[in-house]
């Protein structure tokens, strides 16, 4: 009888342990990943990097549309200064000198202001005499060097001039060279070329 128990005592006891299942070995510190977890975090982590740069070369790529802008607005804004100026410094009304003379000085530095007002009267003295008049209107500008802020324009001027001894008038094309310095409020600093526009002596 006491065989009998234990021989069956030890069959339950082989049973449990078929029943049960082995038991896995665990490592210390080791961390279990899924390939496909593994496989999901490569792939938005390329996505972020690439997202990054993405938006770094579009912002660089603004930037410099945005400077090119500035600086074509700019060279703009000097040849329309130029213009406006060259225009007025070639109509020309000997019976208004004065008038004229104050279009030379228009938005013009004080320091060249002070160079028209010195040859003013020279001026005058050869207008006069030959009953100078003189009608002018744009062809073209651009901008030909600059500077910084200076810019030397070219502007290319039509000027139909009378006088006593052309009465029936005469066309020429004056290039004028203006320099036009944007860091003192776009005044115009220097001219060359208009001589082209007056009288000879």
């Amino acid at each position: 009888m006491s065989d009998e128990t234990s021989s069956s005592a030890t069959a339950s006891e082989s049973q449990v342990r078929l029943d049960k299942p082995p038991a896995r070995p665990t490592a210390s510190g080791t961390v279990s990943i899924r390939r496909s977890t593994l496989v999901t975090g490569v792939a938005l982590l390329t996505a972020a990097a690439v997202a990054g740069t993405t938006t770094t070369l579009w912002l660089s790529a603004r930037s410099d549309l945005s400077a090119a802008d500035a600086a074509r607005s700019a060279e703009h804004r000097a040849e329309q200064v130029a213009t406006d100026y060259a225009v007025g410094a070639a109509s020309i009304d000997y019976r208004q000198a004065d008038a004229w003379v104050g279009k030379l000085k228009a938005n013009t530095s004080p320091q060249l202001a002070g160079k028209f007002d010195a040859t003013a009267g020279k001026l005058q003295e050869i207008l006069v005499p030959l009953q100078w008049t003189s009608t002018a209107a744009p062809l073209a500008a651009k901008v030909a060097d600059t500077q910084g802020e200076l810019y030397r324009v070219n502007v290319f001027v039509n000027v139909t001039s009378k006088s006593a001894q052309n009465p029936d008038g005469v066309q020429t094309t004056v290039t004028y060279t203006v320099s036009v310095d944007g860091a003192q409020g776009w005044q115009v600093v220097d001219v060359g070329g208009a001589e082209g526009a007056f009288p000879a002596k």
